[in-house]
């Protein structure tokens, strides 16, 4: 009887560690202590970036970085802004006017941890401590805010974390061009998003085609003569600031007297500007936040000005700034609807310019924009420009 007893104490001993055991394995594995899952961090895919580096990243990634002018600007374009865990101080400005539709629509990112400066600045200590899967690196090719693959090698060893980094592009020319085609492309490859990267890209093809179709007959001396000044770039300038490849002109068939070179900014001389002597005048209206309004102050003010005969005539209108912290596409495109809708109206009856704008916008970012960036600029955007007090 008492060997029973004691068998029976010894595997109530038993079962009682055993359940002391089996409660330290269910703590260990509570979902408050485990470690956090990250859907595809099990498996990756190989990449080649824009400069031609091969980069192993995970074939799912659910937490990003971007760093450089625009690079943001194409992941709200994929749909994958809720992926964003860091954002670089241009999104945590307060803008008095904000003139891209991305960050419009997407008031969040200026809540987001700061992974550096604007324009490719980078912290590797902070991107460490925000721990992205991925960081995205881009800049305009041949400014000084470009970036490079080394420069995308140094990052990555720096923090450890996989580095895509590619130019940004625009639509000024066919090669700037396949610059953004390929950095859609790559950013849509790396985040799933091949479908709606394809579907960006066809997208602006059909709206920079239907441009020039409306267009592309008019006899040369039927071509309105234009210019665009005040043109913004890396900030607020003056009426000599244009661009003598301005993408709008180019896609309306209009004759730009700053034509001449593909470089992205040009300052033009006061005399080109007189002497050219445009048929319609066109004012990036971000220029507004120079002193005295900027180019329309000039306009104003300056006697060599007042004989223009776009002045006279009353045919100065406003436009949206583009540039933006790099190119906003739905905003160049829809500069281009108006600007067509000015200067050949029989050949754009049947646009709205401003319902054009917020069509194209939803687009891009999801959601209507033209409203609220137009109030940011005094809603002189697309309408006739005063040029007398």
């Amino acid at each position: 009887m008492k060997k029973q007893w004691i068998h029976f104490i010894g595997v109530a001993i038993i079962l009682l560690v055993l359940a002391a055991c089996t409660g330290c394995t269910s703590t260990a594995a509570s979902p408050q202590d485990a470690p956090a899952t990250v859907a595809g961090s099990s498996s990756t895919k190989t990449i080649t970036d824009g400069f031609g580096r091969t980069v192993t990243v995970p074939a799912d990634p659910a937490r990003i970085v971007c760093s450089g002018s625009g690079c943001l600007r194409y992941v709200v374009y994929l749909g994958a802004q809720d992926r964003v865990v860091g954002v670089d101080s241009q999104e945590k400005k307060v803008q008095p006017r904000e003139g891209r539709a991305y960050a419009v629509t997407n008031p969040q990112f200026s809540d987001l941890p700061l992974i550096g400066e604007m324009r490719g600045k980078d912290d590797p200590e902070k991107i460490i401590g925000i721990g992205p899967q991925i960081i995205f690196k881009t800049g305009s090719s041949g400014t000084t805010y470009g970036t490079s693959g080394p420069e995308a090698d140094t990052l990555q060893a720096k923090t450890g974390i996989p580095v895509i980094a590619f130019p940004y592009g625009s639509l000024r020319t066919p090669a700037e061009r396949a610059e953004f085609t390929a950095a859609l492309r790559l950013m849509g490859k790396t985040l799933g998003k091949d479908a709606r990267a394809g579907e960006l890209i066809a997208y602006v093809d059909e709206v920079t085609a239907d441009l020039e179709r409306r267009t592309m007959d008019i006899p040369a001396d039927q071509q309105k003569t234009v210019y665009i000044g005040g043109v913004s770039s890396a900030g607020a300038h003056g009426i000599i600031s244009t661009e003598p490849a301005y993408p709008p002109f180019l896609w309306v068939h209009a004759k730009n007297i700053a034509a001449g070179s593909d470089t992205q900014h040009a300052d033009i001389s006061k005399e080109i500007i007189v002497e050219g002597d445009p048929e319609f005048l066109f004012i990036d209206v971000g220029t507004i936040q120079m002193d005295n309004d900027g180019a329309i102050g000039e306009l104003k003010s300056n006697p060599a000005y007042a004989g223009l005969a776009a002045v006279k005539n009353g045919k100065v209108y406003g436009v949206l700034p583009y540039n933006f912290y790099s190119v906003n596409y739905e905003t160049v495109l829809a500069d281009a609807y108006f600007i067509g809708k000015i200067l050949y109206p029989d050949r754009f009856f049947d646009i709205d310019p401003q319902m054009k704008a917020d069509e194209i916008s939803i687009k891009f970012v999801g959601k209507p924009a033209f409203g609220e960036i137009n109030k940011n600029y005094r809603n002189l955007g697309f309408t006739q420009i005063a040029t007398t007090d």
